[in-house]
């Protein structure tokens, strides 16, 4: 088996000792000692990460966050290994200018991009970006979107005209070397479409392991019929600490902190959300604060006052890593993960579940 791969998260709307909200048209709830986004901060985290054995950091997109572009290219400055898995929304940017990004980026950092398309789950957010497309057309957009930019990754001189993007002549001086490698998410069918056509590795919201499996077949046998395979990756909150107790004090501790009217709040505009992966993140707590616990050590508290990904691994430094080895068997390769504050929760991952993994040989530091 070759080694997992673990990426951390950069809180480029905030940090802090609880759970900061945000994401998917969410309001941004703010508790006493946030920790602001600084280039400073984040670089501390980006720092820890590298160290501690991470080989990327996912670096949100959205109008509740600070721009990913800018912010990594920042922040890479003050590392030396660590990726960049940058979210980006197709429909912001023309492709022959995102191509050159890319491109752009890779050479200056040393080829440490990775690219996190997120076609845009929510209308009323697209709208205020000037995008006036329905979330399928969006989805249609999007493989447009890639199919130009792998061709001019690959040196090609493109002339497309599609249902949404239409380009003449375009070229790129240089092409990225190494080419950023596509992560892409979503849950309904036209979203697996796209996914099986276009990306390299396809990313899930951390649902129970049989769920997990499900989504694995479905993606892995419509990547089949285009003739290709699929790296597959998960996006998760993580608490582990020394015993089992002391996580789940932990997690009952950010529980503590989600008052009833800020609940009701996030809970109600998500149910507004057009996205299929947040309906099926939504129902796996129902709005309430009970039953939380949905498969052993996967704890869907964080989704009562977040949106996007809303669980967490919870348990001691053994159970957690036994819970990725699970997610592992099923076919999962890359863990993408946070935790509150991020800088001390990469530190109780990286000395508490990395050597353990390492010792039983699925992770290897980069």
């Amino acid at each position: 088996m070759s080694s997992l791969v673990f990426h951390w998260f950069l809180p480029t709307n905030g940090d802090s000792r609880h759970v900061v909200g945000g994401s998917h048209g969410t309001p941004v709830t703010r508790s006493a000692g946030d920790r602001p986004p600084t280039v400073a901060y984040l670089a501390q985290i980006a720092r820890a990460a590298e160290d501690l054995g991470f080989a990327g950091a996912l670096t949100p997109t959205g109008a509740w966050c600070e721009d990913a572009w800018l912010t990594t290219a920042m922040v890479s400055r003050h590392t030396e290994r660590l990726k960049f898995l940058v979210a980006f929304r197709p429909g912001f940017v023309s492709p022959t200018l995102a191509a050159q990004m890319a491109s752009t980026f890779q050479r200056h950092s040393g080829g440490r991009l990775l690219l996190n398309v997120v076609t845009g789950g929510e209308s009323h957010e697209q709208r205020a970006y000037g995008d006036f497309l329905d979330k399928d057309a969006r989805y249609h957009r999007t493989g447009e979107f890639l199919g130009i930019v792998r061709e001019l990754w690959e040196g090609r001189t493109v002339t497309a005209r599609g249902r949404h993007l239409h380009v003449e002549e375009a070229r790129l001086t240089r092409v990225p070397d190494p080419l950023p490698e596509v992560y892409f998410g979503g849950s309904s069918p036209i979203a697996g479409e796209i996914a099986a056509q276009h990306a390299d590795v396809y990313l899930t919201w951390g649902e129970p392991p049989e769920a997990v499996a499900e989504k694995i077949a479905w993606i892995r046998g419509l990547a089949a019929r285009q003739g290709r395979e699929i790296r597959f990756g998960i996006r998760l909150h993580v608490i582990t600490r020394d015993t089992a107790e002391q996580a789940w004090a932990e997690a009952d501790r950010l529980l503590d902190g989600f008052d009833a009217d800020t609940v009701a709040a996030v809970q109600a505009g998500l149910a507004r959300s057009e996205s299929e992966g947040q309906r099926r993140m939504r129902a796996l707590h129902g709005g309430s604060r009970d039953r939380l616990e949905i498969h052993p050590n996967l704890w869907a508290g964080i989704g009562l006052v977040r949106g996007g990904a809303g669980t967490a691994l919870v348990g001691s430094h053994t159970e957690v890593a036994a819970r990725i080895e699970e997610y592992a068997a099923l076919g999962i390769e890359e863990f993408v993960l946070s935790g509150y504050p991020h800088l001390e929760e990469a530190y109780w991952f990286g000395e508490g579940v990395l050597p353990r993994l390492e010792e039983r040989g699925v992770w290897r530091r980069p």
